[in-house]
């Protein structure tokens, strides 16, 4: 089904800005049982609202098969790098918003419930609202209450009838997928105290234009932010920017700390700044968009001819990071089984598994130790530095493959 209307304000001013051919749910990695069964794809286009400067997918897909048909990989707690991350939210939200001991704290989007969990250890009453079967399974290990359903007014008000309303709503890299998005909005105002906070982290938008990522456009990810549609969104449900900043997390993300309108008295400065950087950026008109295209477009045409002759040369070639914007790369790109020999990931809910659309192995980072000089190409490129170091000791004659050095 295609979007007739803006998801945030509901104009119908809509302009296509960005192809990139049609795609499986980047985050649902094939099982041994399941290699032989098709990928069901859709196209993965862009839109710009013209209207609000919001930016969504073209082509609607059902949530609970992007979610819950099939086994989540994604974890919060997956790496040392998130880990961090996280560490330092809970205790940044705790120390400015001054968050007591018996606040209740209710987490759309929980995950594996690692966010949540450092809250608990604070003394926090937590509650966690995720779709995904395995991932409200892991939190619960954690002693996370969860509740497995996507976040709307129905799971508001069952949050409300039982514990009461919320002194602070979190909604980290969730945002971006939902698909009634008002209604997500409405829920959260619904359930939040008065004097409560919703704290979110969002890719931005503008840092992928300007860096030219195209890899974290994928099916999941309906939504895509600026601080404009941001200030918009809140705008219809009585909300306002109480502090916004951008933090080094998946190639920058926008932090943002919002409250009802009755405790802000106005969007701080740094709101005003943030907007007309965007708008100086070209990023609320179509046009702009078309060098964009032709500057990955470029790129990947390059990079496949440096790794045809790789090929041709009977090089090894092994991708690192088994990662939702990494299948985006993969498929974008066109690099399969016959070009790329394994992915590799730390995660045992991925190890084993295929990468959707391209089929793919993949292993552990053990397998570089099994061959001379081979290439790696890096898809988490948000941790390049990192992994770069972690690989080293298993192959000390590794060549880093790098598409924006070509």
């Amino acid at each position: 089904m295609i979007r007739s209307s803006c998801l945030v304000c509901g104009s119908d001013n809509l302009k296509q800005i960005i192809d990139l051919g049609c795609h499986p749910f980047a985050d649902t990695f094939i099982s041994e049982a399941k290699i032989s069964e098709p990928d069901v794809i859709y196209p993965l286009v862009c839109e710009l609202c013209e209207n609000c400067g919001h930016v969504q997918t073209k082509y609607a897909t059902d949530p609970m098969l992007r979610y819950a048909h099939t086994e989540y990989s994604y974890t919060s707690s997956n790496s040392a790098y998130s880990r961090k991350h996280w560490d330092e939210f809970a205790k940044e939200a705790s120390d400015e918003l001054k968050i007591k001991p018996n606040a209740l704290i209710v987490e759309a989007g929980s995950n594996d419930g690692y966010l949540l969990e450092q809250f608990l250890k604070n003394g926090q009453k937590v509650i966690g609202v995720d779709p995904s079967p395995n991932m409200a399974a892991l939190a619960r290990e954690r002693n996370v209450e969860s509740i497995m359903s996507l976040f709307d007014n129905k799971t508001a008000e069952q949050i409300l009838e039982k514990h009461g309303k919320a002194d602070l709503v979190i909604a980290n890299n969730t945002f971006n997928h939902v698909d009634n998005i008002m209604e997500f909005m409405d829920a959260v105002a619904k359930i939040l105290r008065d004097d409560g906070s919703f704290i979110f982290e969002q890719p931005y938008w503008l840092s992928g234009v300007k860096n030219g990522k195209f890899d974290l456009i994928y099916h999941e990810h309906v939504n895509y932010f600026t601080v404009r549609s941001i200030s918009a969104l809140l705008a219809r449900v009585g909300m306002m920017i109480k502090s916004v900043k951008i933090v080094d997390y998946h190639g920058d993300s926008l932090r943002v700390t919002a409250q009802k309108k009755s405790q802000v008295s106005q969007e701080p400065e740094e709101v005003k700044k943030m907007i007309k950087d965007e708008e100086e950026h070209g990023i609320f008109k179509a046009d702009s968009y078309k060098e964009f295209m032709q500057r990955i477009l470029k790129q990947r045409n390059k990079f496949m001819q440096k790794v045809h002759k790789l090929k041709e040369e009977g090089k090894t070639i092994i991708a690192v990071g088994a990662a939702t914007k990494g299948n985006t790369f993969l498929n974008f790109y066109k690099l399969d089984k016959s070009l790329i020999d394994y992915v590799t990931d730390a995660s045992p809910l991925k190890k084993g598994k295929y990468t959707p659309g391209t089929r793919i192995p993949i292993v552990g980072d053990e397998i570089f130790t099994k061959y001379d000089s081979p290439y790696a190409l890096i898809l988490t490129w948000n941790m390049a530095a990192v992994l770069k170091e972690k690989l080293i000791p298993f192959n000390k004659n590794i060549q880093f493959l790098v598409p924006e050095d070509l």
